[in-house]
C-alpha cells in the first residue's frame, strides 16, 4: 500500500497510509493528511491518484522537489516533496508480479527514518556539543555510504567548517582548507539540495578544488534550515571510483538534515548559553566585594570605605533606604576585621516591642518577670567577641537609648532583674534607614547616642542610583534562582531589561530580589518577560500619521530659516533652494506669522 512518510520541523517521523482517489495535505483541521507545521497553509496541496501514479497539484503557494518550485507533479516513488519546513517522501510498496526482485523501497525508507529518529533521540541527550557534531556527521557518512564529509555553518557573513570527518570516524581538519565553496556557495544561494552524480565528468564541478584535491568523484550537499533560511550544509563526498551517489542517497540526506537542523539549533543554542553564563559568572566575579554586588561609583566608595575601617574597632553606622543591602555592608565589615572569627550576632530594634527589646538585648535571669522560666543571656553577651549589628537603631524607644548608651560607653551590661554588670568585649555596627540627624533636631533620637554610633556613616546608595548594576544584579540574581528551582529562564527580553532599568524600585533590592525570584518561577520560556516581573506593558503615545508628521517637521524648519533670514521670505526659498512660491504657501497654513521683510538692498 502506498504511504506518505513525513519529517515535521521538529524532526518528528510519522507515515500515513494513502486510502483515497483524491488527498488532501495541510496545516488545517479538515485535510486527510494533516502537517505540524506553523508554516504550511491550511490547504497546502492535494494528491490524484490516476490508477498508474499519484500527481501532486499545489493549492496556493508552489512545494519544492528537487529544490525547483512545482505547481504540479508526477510523484515517483520515492520522490520527496517540500513543504513549508515539512519534508513529504513517497513510498509506494506494491511490486507489479513481473517486475524483478529487488529492495522494498518503502520499507527501507520506513528503515532509514527510524533509524534517524533513535539516532536524533540518543543525541538529545547529549549535553557535549563537539561530540555532538562528530557523530551527527559520522552518521551522515553512514546512511550514505560516503568516504568524507563536512559540517559548515554560517556565523553573521562568515561561515566556518565545524566538523570536518573520514569514514573512519577521524578528524581530518587538514582537509578543510581545500574545500571548495563552489557546491557550498550553491546551496547556500538556493536552500536546496544538490546532487553531483559524477563530479569529474560534470563540467560545473569537474575544476572545484575539492573534487580535485580531494578527488571526490561525487558529492551531495544538503541544507540545514532554519526558519526557511539555511544557516548551514552537510556535505557528504565520495572517492571510489564507480561510486556514484543517487536520489536515494539525496533523498536519505536531505531528510537527516531537516532532523540535523534542530539538533544543531539546540547544540548551539546550548553552547551560547553556556558561554553566557561563563561571562556572566566572570563579570559577577568581577563586580562582586563579597557577599555585595555592584561597580557604580556609589559602590565603589562602599567599598573602598569598608576597607579603610574594616580592620579597626570603631563604630560604624550604615545608612541608606530600606531593602539597599545594609545587613550585607555590616557581615562584609565584620568578615573583613580582625573579629571575624568572632560571632555575629544582629537584632532589629523596630521589630521589637520595648519590654522584649531590653530583654534581647541585654537577656535576663529566672524571674525577673511572667515568663521568664530560666535565665537567658541577650545579644550583647552573646556577641561578645565578635560584632553586634543593630538593625534600624532608629526606631528605638527612648528609654532603651538611654541603657544602650551606657552598655556603649562602659561595655557592660545588666541582665533584667539583676544587679551584676557584665563586660562584654564587643564591636557595634547600627544601620538605620531614617535620618538620625534630622531626629535628634525634634527630639526622637539622643545626640549623644548619634555620636556615640556614628563614629563613622557609610551611606548604601539606592538601587536608582546606581546605573547599571540594576541589570547585573537581575542576572545574578535570575542565575542564582533558575539554579535552585531548576527553572527555563535564563534571560530576559530586551523589554524587560528596558522595564528594570527604568522602575524607580522604592524597595530596592529586596524589590528586585523579590520579582525575579517571583518572575524564575513563573516564567514559561528561557527568555524572561516585563510581565512576569509584573511590570505593566509601556504605555507610549500614540503614532502621528506619517503625511501629519512630514508637515509639522515641514513648517517648523521653514519657520526655523525664515528666523535666520531676518523674515525675508525670498531669501529663505533661495536658502532652501525652492520656489519662493512654495513658502508663501506653507506660511498661509499658519497662524501668527510674521509678515514678509523686504530684502535689505546689496
Amino acid at each position: 500500500m502506498a504511504r506518505l512518510v513525513l519529517t515535521s520541523p521538529g524532526g518528528a517521523v510519522r507515515s500515513v497510509p494513502l486510502l483515497k482517489r483524491i488527498t488532501s495535505v495541510g496545516r488545517g483541521a479538515e485535510v486527510d493528511v494533516r502537517l505540524e507545521d506553523a508554516g504550511a497553509a491550511e490547504l497546502a496541496l492535494t494528491l490524484l491518484w490516476d490508477g498508474r501514479s499519484y500527481r501532486a497539484g499545489s493549492v496556493g503557494a508552489p512545494f519544492l522537489v528537487d529544490g525547483k518550485k512545482r505547481e504540479a507533479h508526477v510523484l515517483r516513488d520515492g520522490d520527496v516533496i517540500r513543504v513549508a519546513d515539512t519534508w513529504i517522501a513517497l513510498s509506494l510498496s506494491d511490486t507489479p508480479a513481473d517486475a524483478e526482485p529487488r529492495t522494498d523501497p518503502g520499507r527501507e525508507a520506513l528503515s532509514t527514518l527510524k533509524r534517524l529518529t533513535d539516532f536524533s533521540a540518543r543525541l538529545l541527550q547529549s549535553g557535549d556539543v563537539p561530540a555532538l557534531l562528530d557523530a551527527l556527521l559520522d552518521e551522515a557518512i553512514d546512511l550514505t555510504h560516503g568516504d568524507r564529509g563536512f559540517l559548515v555553518l554560517v556565523e553573521g557573513d562568515q561561515r566556518s567548517v565545524k566538523v570536518a570527518r573520514n569514514v573512519n570516524r577521524e578528524n581530518v581538519a587538514r582537509d578543510v582548507e581545500t574545500l571548495s565553496d563552489t557546491v557550498v556557495d550553491r546551496v547556500l544561494r538556493t536552500g536546496a539540495p544538490l546532487l553531483v552524480s559524477d563530479a569529474t565528468a560534470d563540467p560545473e564541478f569537474s575544476a572545484s578544488t575539492s573534487v580535485v584535491n580531494l578527488k571526490l568523484s561525487s558529492v551531495l550537499c544538503v541544507p540545514l534550515m532554519h526558519r526557511g533560511r539555511p544557516f548551514g550544509v552537510v556535505y557528504v563526498g565520495t572517492d571510489r571510483v564507480g561510486t556514484h551517489f543517487d536520489r536515494h542517497g539525496l533523498d536519505t540526506l536531505t531528510i537527516f538534515a531537516a532532523q540535523a537542523s534542530l539538533l544543531v539549533q539546540n547544540a548551539l543554542l546550548l553552547d551560547e548559553l553556556r558561554a553566557d553564563n561563563r561571562g556572566l559568572r566572570e563579570r559577577l566575579e568581577h563586580q562582586r566585594y563579597g557577599d555585595l554586588l555592584g561597580s557604580c561609583p556609589g559602590m565603589q566608595e562602599v567599598y573602598r570605605q569598608i576597607e579603610k575601617v574594616a580592620p579597626t574597632d570603631l563604630s560604624v553606622l550604615v545608612v541608606g533606604e530600606t531593602g539597599t543591602g545594609k545587613e550585607l555592608v555590616a557581615r562584609e565589615l565584620h568578615r573583613r576585621s580582625p573579629r571575624a572569627s568572632g560571632p555575629f550576632v544582629a537584632i532589629n530594634c523596630g521589630a521589637l516591642p520595648e519590654t522584649l527589646l531590653e530583654s534581647e538585648l541585654f537577656g535576663h535571669v529566672k524571674g525577673a518577670f511572667t515568663g521568664a522560666v530560666a535565665t537567658r543571656p541577650g545579644r550583647f553577651q552573646l556577641a561578645s567577641g565578635g560584632t553586634l549589628f543593630l538593625d534600624e537603631v532608629g526606631d528605638m524607644p527612648a528609654v532603651l537609648q538611654v541603657k544602650l548608651l551606657r552598655a556603649l560607653q562602659d561595655r557592660t551590661v545588666q541582665k533584667v532583674g539583676d544587679h551584676r554588670e557584665e563586660a562584654v568585649d564587643i564591636r557595634v555596627i547600627a544601620a538605620t534607614h531614617r535620618t538620625l540627624e534630622e531626629e535628634v533636631k525634634r527630639g526622637a533620637f539622643r545626640e549623644d547616642l548619634y555620636y556615640r554610633l556614628a563614629t563613622l556613616t557609610l551611606r548604601v546608595p539606592p538601587l536608582r542610583e546606581r546605573g547599571e548594576d540594576v541589570a547585573v544584579l537581575a542576572r545574578g540574581f535570575l542565575q542564582t534562582f533558575a539554579e535552585s528551582y531548576r527553572a527555563a529562564a535564563r534571560g530576559f527580553t530586551p523589554a524587560a531589561l528596558a522595564a528594570i532599568r527604568r522602575h524607580p524600585w522604592p524597595g530596592n533590592v529586596r524589590e528586585l530580589e523579590n520579582r525575579i525570584k517571583k518572575a524564575a518561577v513563573l516564567s514559561d520560556g528561557p527568555l524572561v518577560r516585563a510581565e512576569d516581573l509584573d511590570f505593566p506593558p509601556e504605555e507610549l503615545p500614540p503614532l502621528t500619521p506619517l503625511q501629519e508628521a512630514k508637515d509639522d517637521f515641514e513648517l517648523r524648519y521653514v519657520l526655523e530659516a525664515l528666523k535666520r533670514h531676518g523674515g525675508n521670505r525670498a531669501r529663505t526659498a533661495r536658502a532652501l533652494g525652492v520656489d519662493p512660491r512654495t513658502i508663501f504657501r506653507l506660511l498661509e497654513r499658519m497662524d501668527g506669522v510674521p509678515p514678509d521683510r523686504e530684502e535689505e538692498p546689496g
